[in-house]
């Protein structure tokens, strides 16, 4: 199955990852990547980007988003036990909550950023292999 992308000018990185930020095409910032709050179009309507090119591609926005929640409850710990001292369990019993939130709140722009990283990537591949 063969995804055509019709995009005048290639974007630069900075411009792609203020897209993904934004909730947009990473392409062409066209169009909202999300129809509703947990469902993803399917692609963009302005210049044919497919989103999910293929089964479990977004797999790797769960990386993405794991390690933003590990980043987020270690670093509240050792914030805490920097600023106030507390005991482990107290600290714990405060970063946990944190930890379990992030993934629901990140998810959006966990999938925006690993289709930003996608759409780059698929990029570079296509210029290495036109200058072959």
């Amino acid at each position: 199955m063969t995804h055509r992308v019709h995009v005048v000018s290639r974007p630069r990185l900075s411009t792609v990852l203020r897209r993904a930020l934004a909730l947009r095409c990473p392409a062409c910032g066209g169009t909202r990547l999300f129809a509703r709050r947990f469902v993803m179009r399917p692609g963009c309507s302005a210049c044919g980007l497919v989103h999910e090119a293929e089964q479990g591609y977004f797999v790797g926005a769960i990386y993405v988003n794991y390690a933003l929640s590990v980043a987020v409850g270690l670093g509240s710990v050792l914030l805490l036990d920097a600023l106030h001292p507390m005991s482990l369990a107290v600290e714990l019993s405060l970063a946990i909550p944190l930890m379990v939130a992030v993934p629901l709140l990140f998810f959006h722009h966990a999938r925006s950023l690993w289709l930003a990283i996608g759409y780059v990537a698929t990029d570079l591949d296509r210029r290495a292999a036109r200058r072959r």
